[in-house]
């Protein structure tokens, strides 16, 4: 039986695809495409176009095999977008998680995989976050993340048999191996973003333009904002676990953080990026600071640690390796002009 990856043509989702089918696990995939690429879906899985908010294609995606869990990634997914248009992510994220839920009920279908998300918890006190935090999120996005784990909280009360955890995402980067498609050509899994850090970045850089930094009079060490920053295999190897131990009916926590549990600021990032592209001497320039941002963000992994053995294996440099390979690998601008369309057409 398959598990159903919903985005899973999407940057993170194409690494957890690829992550089952390296374990031989079955997948299938529900996706709008409004984000993703069919191509970052591999020959041999099936791919169901469908938004998760319309009850007719999320069942048609669970009716056309036997699914026996969901890892529920599809949805709207940047803060600093979500201010201006939070209608949209309520929709998106609230309504297609209680879609799913109840498309999931009516099947039998009784384990499930969260994306959540850092967002959730905003501005946190101390050092370091643990899962159990006050939640007080800054963002429509952070608040439509919480709202999605309220929402697999009770509906397993009301289904005892819906086993489930969800995954609290930090900053997630980097690129898996560019890797041969089969067909004398390659394939790189690439961020296409037009939010996030390091596509920001690289599209800068890609145009000899100096990189910007999105504030720089946050109450941090440096004035920038400070993540927590995880590869996306080492990611996308959380969501396998969590999947394997959910079928081998290992009873979970509600939630975990994913990430390496060490905060790293945006200024940093902008320098290990320009001293990998050797670009030094280019600098960065700083900009205004972006709504629904909060100043830091570092999470503590010792919850999936110990119930996963989950450990994150690859640091700052070998994501910034990776994801500039993977930028400028063949097929990469292409995306790149496809999304510019996307965008362009609302």
């Amino acid at each position: 039986m398959a598990w159903l990856l919903t985005g899973g043509a999407g940057y993170i989702g194409s690494h957890i695809v690829q992550a089952f089918l390296a374990a031989d696990r079955e997948v299938v995939v529900l996706d709008d495409l409004s984000s993703g690429f069919r191509e970052f879906v591999p020959a041999g899985v099936t791919l169901h176009e469908g938004k998760l908010e319309d009850p007719a294609d999320v069942a048609r995606a669970l009716d056309a095999q036997p699914v026996e869990g969901v890892v529920h990634l599809g949805g709207l997914k940047y803060a600093g977008e979500s201010p201006r248009v939070p209608l949209d992510y309520y929709r998106v994220n609230v309504e297609g998680t209680r879609v799913l839920l109840e498309q999931m009920a009516a099947r039998g279908v009784d384990r499930l995989v969260f994306s959540s998300s850092s967002a959730t918890y905003g501005t946190m006190e101390g050092e370091i976050v643990a899962e159990d935090a006050p939640k007080r999120p800054e963002s429509p996005y952070g608040e439509s993340k919480l709202i999605g784990e309220w929402l697999i909280r009770d509906q397993a009360v009301a289904r005892p048999e819906l086993k489930h955890t969800s995954l609290r995402y930090f900053n997630v980067v980097g690129s898996g191996p560019v890797r041969d498609t089969g067909d004398g050509g390659v394939l790189a899994l690439v961020d296409h973003s037009p939010y996030n850090l390091f596509p920001l970045v690289f599209r800068a850089l890609s145009r000899g333009a100096r990189p910007k930094v999105f504030g720089d009079d946050y109450p941090t060490p440096d004035g920038s904002c400070v993540r927590d920053y995880v590869h996306v295999v080492d990611l996308a190897e959380a969501h396998l676990r969590a999947a394997v131990q959910l079928d081998e009916g290992t009873e979970l926590a509600a939630a975990y953080n994913v990430g390496r549990g060490e905060g790293v600021s945006v200024r940093q990032i902008i320098e290990t990026i320009l001293s990998v592209v050797g670009e030094e001497a280019l600098g960065y320039d700083v900009a205004p600071r972006r709504a629904g941002d909060p100043a830091k963000i570092v999470g503590s992994a010792r919850r999936i640690e110990e119930d996963f053995g989950w450990k994150p294996g690859l640091d700052l440099r070998a994501m910034v390796e990776g994801a500039w390979e993977a930028w400028n690998a063949p097929g990469t601008a292409e995306r790149e002009a496809a999304q510019d369309a996307r965008r362009a057409q609302g």
